[in-house]
């Protein structure tokens, strides 16, 4: 079971994957508040049918929040697949990249579809100007998601914290927007998503594994550290010459 040290906090915890089977655990857990993928992940799945899949999870999760990414480069096309996507179930939240291929902002494409009732997750945000731009564009009624790629962005050598707070100070009074921290690296980056004032966080299954980590002894995790390397290199069976 998931430690339920993290209830504690704000934010909402949503598992990001592409395996139907891990969903429909997690989906049992109370502390998975909604779920997230993208191609990438379900390509590396071996998933071949997209709505097929898509389908598959709808059918098992019905009350929590879905996110399921188009995979279109142009306006129009873009909009045709969302409201397609968005059709699937009431829990649906479409995933529409801020720019395309070509790094043109989709403005025009999240204002269409935020208008017409479409819950949206923008997603790849990088920077403060993108939030202004999509906040901009979405209607003041309609619910929507903005991812910001934390993880990636502290690849790149910048506080993510600190940035990820310049991005949400682009928006006030605007509860139907909420704030993602995307692309997490650690598990304590709950936590710094937390500090910063985000509204979910995105976490895959590799850190999903480590909740129950939360709270040990470090005594004990420095014992256990120990052990494996000590297992590995004797199951490798390494021997030096050693006269």
């Amino acid at each position: 079971m998931i430690s339920k040290s993290l209830d504690k906090l704000n934010i909402k915890i949503f598992a990001d994957g592409a395996d139907i089977k891990t969903f429909e655990l997690l989906y049992k857990e109370p502390l998975i508040k909604g779920f997230t993928t993208n191609p990438t992940l379900m390509r590396n799945q071996g998933i071949d049918n997209y709505e097929t899949f898509a389908r598959d999870v709808l059918y098992l999760v019905k009350d929590k929040p879905v996110s399921f990414e188009i995979f279109a480069d142009d306006s129009d096309s873009i909009i045709k697949q969302a409201k397609f996507i968005s059709s699937w179930s009431s829990n649906v939240y479409v995933k529409i990249p801020v720019t395309n291929t070509h790094g043109d902002f989709l403005g025009s494409a999240i204002k269409s579809l935020s208008d017409a009732g479409i819950k949206l997750n923008i997603t790849a945000v990088f920077t403060s100007d993108q939030v202004s731009n999509i906040v901009s564009n979405l209607n003041k009624n309609t619910p929507a998601v903005i991812s910001i790629f934390s993880g990636r962005i502290a690849d790149s050598g910048i506080d993510p914290i600190n940035h990820f707070k310049d991005c949400k100070e682009k928006i006030k009074n605007r509860s139907n927007i909420q704030f993602l921290w995307a692309s997490p690296r650690e598990l304590f980056n709950i936590y710094n998503a937390e500090e910063a004032g985000a509204d979910i966080i995105t976490v895959s299954q590799d850190l999903i594994n480590k909740f129950k980590n939360i709270g040990k002894d470090l005594n004990l995790f420095s014992k256990e550290t120990v052990q494996m390397f000590y297992n590995d290199a004797k199951a490798a069976k390494y021997n030096l010459n050693i006269n």
